[in-house]
């Protein structure tokens, strides 16, 4: 395992954003959510995702690296935009931004957006949100993955659902995980340190659990697997509860801007790679509107430490609360750097001599 510090992962990215196309202002936007990721310990998020995900893309002509972004509908507290399959951390920026001016005024602010593609951790919006003394809340379909309980169909994204608020704490309450058992990102990651996936968060057409992450990401791909919704296989252990959450996002990532969903995000048309026309939608909440900002910071760092504080099961000795686990990876990566495995370590290394940069040839021990 080898570490890189935040300063260099910054710096790649955006070097090879803007090799790909990119111009700076944006390239530097994509490459603050990658970064912000690894920051907080979301490993499939950071790095993992820059040349599979949106170099690659970039380069099979299915996402464009200018983003156009045209304002469809906009009232005093909502907007809707079209991405026009630009770069997704750039739209989504934007429109959290426009829900945070509207909120300031308004009292909330909410926007949503189509034709958009992967907009890197949900959270990283919220957090804008939660910086401007906000609750920030974002969700976006992505492709088809989970299966609809009792089914085994991929038909619904992994759908994330992610709620960001400040407390009186050093870190904010901070929520951002998929309403699948677990999500694409995951399996990637594993995919690459050659870990198999546990049992129950993947099926086949048969409704076993397959655990084998390389196999399962390209059994997703041609649809002989799916992702079991949050709360795992059938309605025992609750998968009914993610199956309507994955269903309420959505909706609510499609409906409500004209958007593509399901079936229609695969990226695949006729057997030909096609942009993937991704919706998401971001909700900006002035916590001024209903309480003074400190009471409400207060309140929640109570519930935090209350529950933190409750009784413990046998054999452990701690409980978590939201965003607890992050702000300490933040905390031991801010001295460490980010841990780099020998498989993204060799990617990183291809996009360094792919797109010249020259930079960084003597950190990967490059011979120019």
């Amino acid at each position: 395992m080898r570490y890189l510090n935040f300063e260099t992962l910054n710096k790649i990215s955006i070097q090879a954003l803007i090799s790909a196309g990119l111009t700076k202002n944006d390239a530097e936007i994509v490459a603050d959510v990658l970064l912000e990721a690894d920051k907080l310990g979301i490993d499939s998020h950071g790095m993992n995702r820059l040349k599979p995900i949106y170099l690659d893309r970039i380069k099979d002509g299915i996402l464009n690296p200018i983003t156009k972004i045209d304002i469809i509908r906009e009232t005093f507290t909502t907007a809707v935009l079209d991405a026009n399959n630009g770069m997704g951390h750039v739209v989504s920026k934007k429109a959290m931004e426009m829900c945070i001016e509207k909120a300031k005024t308004y009292g909330m602010g909410m926007v949503a957006v189509r034709n958009s593609s992967h907009y890197g951790i949900a959270g990283y919006y919220g957090l804008m949100a939660a910086k401007n003394g906000m609750i920030g809340i974002t969700g976006t379909n992505a492709r088809p993955s989970i299966a609809p309980t009792f089914g085994v169909e991929n038909m619904l994204g992994t759908n994330p659902l992610t709620f960001v608020m400040p407390s009186d704490e050093d870190f904010p309450f901070f929520l951002d995980c998929a309403t699948s058992v677990s999500q694409r990102g995951k399996f990637e990651y594993y995919a690459k340190i050659g870990k198999d996936l546990p049992k129950g968060w993947v099926i086949d057409q048969n409704g076993e659990s397959k655990t084998d992450a390389v196999q399962v990401l390209q059994d997703l791909i041609e649809g002989k697997a799916a992702l079991t919704p949050l709360g795992g296989i059938g309605e025992e252990t609750g998968g009914y509860k993610g199956y309507g959450y994955a269903s309420l996002v959505e909706i609510l990532s499609s409906a409500l801007q004209g958007g593509a969903f399901m079936k229609a995000l695969l990226g695949i048309e006729n057997g030909k790679k096609v942009p993937y026309r991704l919706g998401h939608f971001f909700i900006a909440i002035n916590i001024e509107a209903f309480i003074d900002l400190d009471e409400f910071k207060k309140t929640t760092g109570n519930i935090l430490r209350d529950l933190r504080n409750s009784k413990k099961m046998p054999g452990q000795n701690r409980i978590y609360t939201a965003g607890e686990k992050e702000y300490e990876a933040f905390l031991e990566r801010s001295k460490t750097g980010v841990p780099i495995n020998q498989s993204l370590w060799e990617e990183i290394k291809n996009v360094v001599l792919e797109y010249k940069l020259k930079d960084f040839y003597e950190t990967f021990e490059i011979i120019d």
